[in-house]
């Protein structure tokens, strides 16, 4: 039995790792700046109020756990560093308690990778300032010491887990548009299990 500490785990992906990661055998902390609002409950569930922007809080509640994985959202579609601010934190809280592993939610268009009309959309005007904050995140943790693995999914949808979509190592899967957040959650908790795709910043959709 392994430990996770899910940062952003009230959020929708966030929720599925939650409970994909319980239905495994493995303990999880949920750490959400809102308990009260948080409903899931397992004998295996801590729940821990704090933002990922405190960086005591964050550091102080890592300790103990066999990996983080982040599922945080940013702030609206204006700049922010609101992302790589906390990955900061939660990278700085992995290093103080040794903890070597590291799963996270991205967005496909982090490295400009989606190509034609719809990837000039999406990269350059409408979600530019938040793919920015999420590339700036990724490269704090490519560049950092630990065992990490990206999700980079196209546009998530509410839909049932299939266990059945395509990745990508290298840009995003051809003519892939869509992926359920509970499938993008299977894979990251699957990656951390399995100890596959270290190292690697995966393009996911169906």
């Amino acid at each position: 039995m392994m430990k996770l500490i899910i940062f952003g785990a009230g959020g929708k992906t966030g929720r599925h790792m939650v409970a994909q990661t319980l239905a495994a055998g493995h303990e999880v902390t949920a750490f959400v700046r809102s308990p009260e609002a948080f409903s899931l409950e397992h004998e295996r569930l801590a729940v821990v109020k704090g933002n990922a922007l405190n960086k005591k809080e964050t550091e102080a509640a890592i300790k103990g756990h066999d990996a983080a994985a982040s599922c945080l959202g940013g702030k609206g579609l204006g700049k922010s560093s609101v992302l790589t601010e906390m990955t900061e934190n939660i990278l700085s809280g992995m290093k103080k308690h040794s903890v070597n592993r590291i799963l996270y939610v991205a967005s496909a268009g982090i490295h400009q990778e989606i190509p034609g009309i719809t990837g000039f959309l999406t990269q350059k005007v409408i979600l530019k300032n938040v793919l920015r904050d999420h590339a700036d995140a990724v490269r704090r943790i490519r560049e950092s010491e630990f065992d990490w693995t990206v999700a980079r999914p196209m546009q998530l949808i509410d839909g049932p887990l299939t266990k059945n979509y395509r990745i990508a190592q290298e840009g995003i899967p051809e003519g892939g548009r869509k992926i359920a957040r509970a499938d993008v959650a299977h894979f990251l908790v699957k990656a951390w299990i399995q100890k596959s795709f270290i190292h690697t910043s995966a393009g996911l959709a169906y």
